[in-house]
């Protein structure tokens, strides 16, 4: 089974570049009310995942910090708990339903590490259920 029939394209993905800042990040992370978000450089390769947890824990590390600071700290600095695990586009699918346990996305890359969209979860158990579907 290839695994481009559950991508999600990068185009439809909400990333953050890696030299964005704190307070971009919170703002583009509000706004799309997302968890955990893939993060990229400006080549377009993936460098990890930035979490809630991450900006919450760089927040108490700083201290008292305002939106004003929250600019002068790029997110390349934080210290993240957990990437996500990429895969290749052109691994199986039990590799994504391996890869995906821990996840609540996988990132999907190309053979040169760029960074091409995700497969969500939820697609992935979809999959499987209908899979299991017609075992029974």
């Amino acid at each position: 089974m290839n695994i481009l029939f559950y991508l999600v394209p990068k185009s439809d993905v909400m990333y953050l570049y890696d030299d964005y800042s704190l307070r971009q990040a919170l703002e583009k992370m509000e706004y799309h009310k997302y968890g955990s978000v893939p993060i990229i450089n400006r080549a377009g390769g993936y460098v990890g995942t930035l979490t809630e947890g991450d900006i919450l824990w760089e927040i108490r590390k700083e201290g008292n910090i305002d939106l004003r600071r929250a600019e002068d700290i790029p997110i390349r600095r934080l210290h993240r708990k957990r990437d996500n695990q990429p895969v290749n586009v052109n691994c199986n699918i039990e590799d994504l339903v391996m890869t995906s346990l821990n996840q609540n996305f996988v990132p999907v890359i190309d053979d040169n590490g760029i960074f091409i969209g995700i497969v969500t979860r939820k697609s992935i158990i979809e999959y499987c259920y209908n899979q299991y579907k017609k075992l029974v």
